[in-house]
């Protein structure tokens, strides 16, 4: 167990204790009144329940054993009313391993085994204060999840059974119509392996800024700047600075059909005491069209390297949502990462019938190296989900890596069933 329950309830008073100290209205002298709305606020808040089962299987090429696991997640929290500007967020976070499983879960020591990395843990997953009382900000401080535009640079790497959470300072503004500003300074990253993995926190000085601005209609600009100073000596490869521009939108044709596309570009080079001198650059361009509740998009994301001594890295990026749900590019190889791919969805919704909710998706992904063109492999995705009632959500899902040049055939397998409550 990653925090023990005595912990976990320190945490907890100490975020109610920094909601009260810091609520500039509760003095000895103002009565009453005033101390009930600040109990009104803490009390009167809105709790919530996310509960997500899963039975996960890897079958993989140089392993004389697949991986098995069944897992439930469960997530309590609890968020308070607003008073005199101030507002707190407090959210627990439990994954266990259910009816045993052979996995490799990166504490475990079953190496024999393909990796799931969904170890048993209990954790604050947040509890930070946030602030509006000054005219379109917000300020936040504290353990907080963090999901940046699309996910490609930072995220909360959702689909693992424990979530990737920031101990940071955020500020967002929107003074300017259609802009949305946000700096954030992320001191430690809690990671998906949990407190008990060596590599499970991040201790840091990394820089989030983004500005995206949705004035023009049809049309979305975002700009944005991450630097990545990591303390872990071992870790100081990954110290980077990263600017890039993106502009994604929709253009509609009819009632029935819409456009979609997205391009963008980011360079990226060394920072902050980083033993390796580079540069690298990175593109990305999407394009498709959604008839109803079809959707066919194509797109291409080169992950640039430096002449085969550095590729572009993406550290805290929600990694999953990108390159193939086999996960094999979770770290882009040295000779950097060409990936084209297309992909064909279709949700049901208006009939009026029981297959209203459901949504189907396939992805194929073919893998190429940035220099050299290596073929690196292939992959499809599948999936298929169903939302129940609106609180409800199955989920099937399928991914396939055949490897030619780069790791090694891959098979996954899911089946889950998620509730919010």
């Amino acid at each position: 167990m990653a925090i023990s329950y005595n912990k976990i309830t320190k945490k907890f008073l100490g975020s109610i204790f920094l909601i009260t100290m810091l609520s500039p209205a509760l003095h000895a002298d103002e009565g009453k009144e005033e101390e009930t709305d600040l109990v009104g606020a803490i009390t009167g808040g809105k709790a919530t329940i996310d509960l997500r089962l899963r039975y996960e299987f890897v079958d993989q090429a140089g392993f004389a054993n697949n991986a098995n696991a069944s897992t439930l997640r469960t997530k309590l929290g609890y968020k308070t009313e607003t008073y005199k500007g101030f507002s707190g967020v407090i959210e627990f976070e439990h994954s266990a391993e259910l009816f045993g499983g052979d996995y490799n879960n990166a504490i475990n020591g079953k190496t024999a085994y393909p990796a799931i990395v969904d170890a048993n843990h209990t954790e604050v997953n947040q509890a930070y204060l946030a602030y509006t009382g000054i005219k379109e900000n917000t300020i936040a401080v504290g353990r907080q999840a963090i999901n940046i535009g699309n996910q490609r640079f930072v995220g909360t790497v959702g689909w693992r059974q424990n979530d990737q959470t920031f101990d940071s300072v955020a500020v967002i503004n929107n003074s300017i119509e259609g802009l949305t500003t946000i700096y954030g300074y992320v001191w430690n990253v809690n990671r998906i392996f949990g407190n008990d993995h060596p590599m499970g926190d991040l201790k840091t000085k990394t820089h989030v800024i983004n500005a995206n601005y949705k004035g023009i209609k049809g049309v979305n600009i975002e700009g944005y700047g991450y630097l990545i100073d990591l303390d872990n000596i071992a870790l100081k490869n990954l110290n980077s600075k990263t600017f890039g521009i993106r502009a994604s939108g929709t253009h509609k044709i009819n009632p029935d059909t819409k456009i979609i596309y997205s391009a963008e570009y980011a360079a990226q080079s060394d920072y902050k005491a980083n033993p390796v001198n580079f540069s690298a650059d990175y593109y990305a361009a999407e394009a498709g069209v959604i008839f109803k509740g079809l959707a066919v998009k194509a797109g291409l994301e080169t992950l640039g390297s430096d002449n085969g001594q550095y590729a572009f890295q993406t550290p805290l990026a929600t990694l999953h949502k990108f390159n193939g749900w086999a996960d094999k590019f979770l770290a882009t190889p040295v000779n950097g990462l060409r990936d084209f791919y297309g992909n064909i969805s279709y949700a049901v919704k208006g009939t009026e019938s029981p297959f209203d909710g459901i949504k189907f998706t396939i992805v194929y992904h073919d893998f190429k190296s940035d220099v050299g063109s290596i073929d690196y492999g292939s992959e499809i995705d599948i999936s298929l989900s169903k939302k129940l009632f609106d609180r409800y959500t199955l989920l099937l899902k399928y991914a396939n890596y055949n490897a030619d040049a780069f790791a090694t055939d891959t098979t996954k397998f899911w089946f889950q069933i998620a509730a919010k409550f």
